[in-house]
């Protein structure tokens, strides 16, 4: 069955918006006191109230080694500060406090620049993920499925290193539920990759999920019944993942002829910036994280291009497709 012939479990018509005025919200976090936090272009984090109130903390501009600070992911730390991945020209893993001051916090690993670092979370055992799409720049030369030059990184006690090195633009990464693995967006080959986690090693990578035509998964997130959520970038999709690999259309809005144009693009090394904040005519902004409500009833999605944070109701998605 292509992906066409799915029929989506949350119909567009039940997605709304949160919050307002945010600038490249690309990565969402949801926090148990019902607040959002978003990355924000050109600042560093924008924290949303449930009622929808909107605070940006952060410079005015932000600027992360002479260029504008262009947070993909963050990673909230207990202390209420904030670890940014900034894909933007100055690279580098930066900390936000919580009175907004911007200081740089890892800047290479293995002697290598963190150029296009695009993701960080840190897990129970104190460690921090990194991952970095390429170590081209611009990161533009990298918008390839003929390049692999991506990058997971991994900071603990002993410092920060290279764990893998020829990622197809690295994106989003997690920790399986039982922490023996860790998966992996790469964007441009249009797969998810497993590895098992063996003594602080990756070993053993397989294709846990392979896409098709319009859909370059970008953000992920595993929910509590250990099934993996992944938002499509250009195909405006998101699909849920069974630990088998069996897929289920969950959310679409997709504008063929962008896809037309992307697919296109890619099959000429034509692909460029202009690709991915190219929306069509999707309403979905080319939808990039997901989070949920502490109950999972709610999921909240970052994007490229929005200016708020989508949500809709997934309550019904995990009760009737466990």
């Amino acid at each position: 069955m292509t992906p066409h012939a799915h029929t989506p479990l949350v119909r567009i018509e039940q997605v709304s918006k949160i919050g307002k005025n945010l600038e490249r919200p690309e990565s969402v976090h949801f926090f148990s006191d019902g607040s959002l936090a978003a990355s924000h272009r050109g600042r560093g984090v924008s924290r949303i109230l449930p009622n929808g109130d909107v605070t940006t903390i952060g410079p005015d501009p932000a600027i992360a080694n002479s260029h504008e600070l262009v947070p993909n992911g963050i990673a909230p730390l207990a202390d209420g500060s904030f670890l940014l991945s900034n894909i933007g020209e100055g690279g580098g893993i930066w900390h936000l406090s919580p009175e907004g001051t911007l200081s740089p916090h890892l800047m290479e690993a293995d002697g290598i620049a963190l150029a296009a670092a695009n993701f960080i979370m840190t897990d129970a055992q104190d460690r921090t993920w990194i991952t970095v799409s390429t170590i081209r720049q611009p990161r533009f030369d990298a918008y390839s499925d003929k390049v692999a030059d991506g990058l997971i990184v991994l900071m603990d006690q002993s410092g920060a290193r290279i764990l893998a090195d020829d990622i197809c633009f690295s994106n989003e990464c997690r920790l399986t539920p039982d922490g023996t693995g860790l998966v992996i967006s790469e964007t441009f080959s249009r797969r998810i990759t497993h590895f098992d986690l063996v003594g602080g090693e990756l070993k053993n990578r397989r294709t846990l999920a392979q896409f098709g035509r319009g859909d370059f998964p970008d953000g992920i997130r595993f929910d509590s019944q250990g099934h993996l959520w992944v938002t499509c970038i250009v195909s405006n999709r998101i699909w849920r993942i069974a630990p088998d690999g069996s897929r289920t259309l969950v959310l679409e809005d997709c504008d063929a002829a962008l896809v037309d144009r992307v697919e296109t693009a890619l099959a000429e090394g034509q692909m460029g910036r202009e690709h991915f904040y190219d929306t069509g005519t999707s309403r979905l902004c080319n939808m990039a994280s997901i989070d949920f409500s502490s109950d999972e009833s709610t999921a909240y999605v970052g994007s490229l291009c929005g200016d708020a944070i989508l949500t809709f109701p997934i309550s019904t998605v995990l009760g009737d497709h466990q």
